[in-house]
């Protein structure tokens, strides 16, 4: 009699790859996961969860993005 390891299964495995047909909010259209997206978005302020951006915040969000894109043009300049 032969015996199998504990982690062998012996239904077939699922393949690992995409099969190409979107699920879920993949198979939406642009406008309609946007729509959901921002329900969810206010209904996360209206229960106080929501994140506030202070002036200092989006400075440095912004500066930190800039330095990116900056780095990003001159490593694909050279």
């Amino acid at each position: 009699m032969a015996t199998t390891p504990r982690n062998a299964s012996s239904s077939p495995a699922k393949s690992a790859t995409k099969t190409g047909n979107p699920r879920g909010f993949a198979a939406m259209d642009p406008a309609t996961q946007r729509r959901i997206a921002s329900e969810g978005g206010k209904a996360s302020h209206e229960s106080g969860r929501g994140h506030q951006w202070t002036p200092e915040e989006a400075r440095a969000a912004g500066r930190k993005g800039g330095q990116a894109s900056r780095t990003n043009r001159a490593s694909t300049n050279s």
